[in-house]
């Protein structure tokens, strides 16, 4: 007799229990009646008809998700694998899940297809050096399509970019060139301006003897500071400008005119 009893009241309980759901605040309940769709639920306290009612509940947080390693040929025909991962959460719980089977699967197989059509437009050089606005182009087609999935894709980052050994050791020796050909243009640069700078430097102890004989004494007393075996006697200018008017003197030119009979006489 109690036990006739007792069964209603256990099954009313688990009616009860199966009819009450409580979802958090980051949470919503899409509530379909009879196959159709109802209304969003949520958060809170929520009653759902068994059998009548069937409701889908759906995270609205962050997800984050790896894009598994992808296999691109750059415009500039180098394979690489990148990888990356991506950050989007549900903003219409409804389109999340009537519009598309499984919006989690679904966002994973368009990233990857995105990820290898957007790099394989930029060369390698880019792919490195140009990351972020790489970013920006995958984030902005990923999120432009899964918009109609009630998804919003908030950031999208390459982690990896990887390369062969071949092609490791040839970026390389590219790079160790380009260092080789600044270094010779740097040098070049140099060499010129150290040149015009003599040229000035000529100009003015041209206009000024007083000029040059510093510069004579300077190297005098540069070569006597080093430890070698040359000896420097030094000899005025003035002592030179003199044998050369003296050579150029008539006077000059008559002996030394004399001397060259005597010279060929003897021999």
């Amino acid at each position: 007799m109690l036990i006739s009893y007792l069964v209603p009241v256990v099954l009313l309980f688990m009616l009860i229990a199966a009819s009450i759901r409580i979802l958090p605040e980051y949470k919503r309940g899409v509530v379909f009646f009879l196959g159709r769709f109802q209304g969003v639920k949520g958060p809170g306290l929520i009653i759902i008809i068994p059998g009548i009612q069937k409701m889908e509940v759906v995270d609205l947080r962050v997800i984050t998700m790896d894009v598994p390693e992808q296999d691109v040929i750059s415009q500039d025909n180098v394979t690489v694998k990148v990888n990356a991962v991506i950050y989007f959460r549900v903003v219409d719980p409804e389109k999340a899940i009537i519009q598309v089977e499984n919006f989690t699967m679904a966002t994973s197989q368009l990233s990857q297809t995105t990820l290898r059509s957007v790099l394989g437009k930029h060369d390698l050089d880019e792919m490195l050096s140009e990351r972020d606005k790489l970013n920006d182009d995958i984030q902005e087609i990923i999120d432009s399509s899964a918009e109609s999935w009630g998804i919003k894709v908030s950031n999208v980052e390459i982690k990896h970019v990887d390369l062969d050994e071949s092609m490791i050791r040839a970026i390389a020796r590219q790079a160790e060139a380009e260092r080789e050909r600044r270094a010779k243009v740097i040098h070049a640069e140099g060499e010129l301006q150290a040149s015009k700078k003599l040229v000035e430097a000529a100009n003015v102890m041209s206009e000024n003897s007083a000029a040059l004989q510093l510069r004579y004494l300077q190297t005098m007393s540069d070569m006597s500071n080093k430890n070698a075996s040359t000896i420097v006697f030094p000899l005025p200018m003035d002592i030179m400008e003199a044998f050369r008017h003296l050579k150029a003197s008539p006077a000059g030119q008559a002996r030394t005119g004399a001397r060259a009979p005597e010279e060929g006489g003897a021999s």
